[in-house]
């Protein structure tokens, strides 16, 4: 299941933003960059790693996207939930990564990668974003997990 959701993300990633990805390690042939093409600023990095390598039981290999999430609230947030992890091999504070086995549904993936897109576009490229696709996913997550 993990490599077509890496590959429909990819494809996401192409009809969305023109990007094609990077693949900047030998030593590292399942990581891929996806980036800016004006600022070449990363926006995700899908990469397989051991889940043992995520605090997770197994030694298996599991796919992973690593999103930057700017806000702290949410970023809390979001690693309470089920399929999110601190960044792989990223800044911790800023960075999420989510598992990509189908714990995290597809479509809400896809908006987590367009909100980390907006969050590291130029000033001059994030003025022509719409900057609240993330909003939505945020505020459908927290009415799961606040009380009533």
């Amino acid at each position: 299941m993990t490599s077509s959701f890496r590959n429909k993300l990819l494809d996401y990633a192409s009809s969305s933003y023109g990007t094609q990805p990077e693949y900047p390690w030998a030593r590292f042939p399942g990581y891929a960059v996806l980036r800016h093409a004006d600022n070449r600023k990363w926006y995700g990095l899908i990469a397989d790693v051991p889940r043992s390598k995520l605090g997770l039981d197994g030694d298996e290999r599991v796919d992973i996207l690593n999103v930057k999430i700017a806000d702290e609230g949410l970023h809390r947030l979001l690693l309470q939930q089920e399929g999110y992890l601190p960044g792989y091999h990223m800044n911790k504070e800023s960075w999420v990564s989510i598992l990509l086995d189908g714990a995290v549904p597809f479509d809400e993936v896809c908006e987590w990668l367009d909100l980390s897109f907006d969050t590291t576009a130029s000033n001059k490229k994030s003025d022509r974003i719409p900057g609240s696709r993330g909003v939505s996913v945020f505020a459908q997550r927290l009415r799961h997990i606040t009380p009533d």
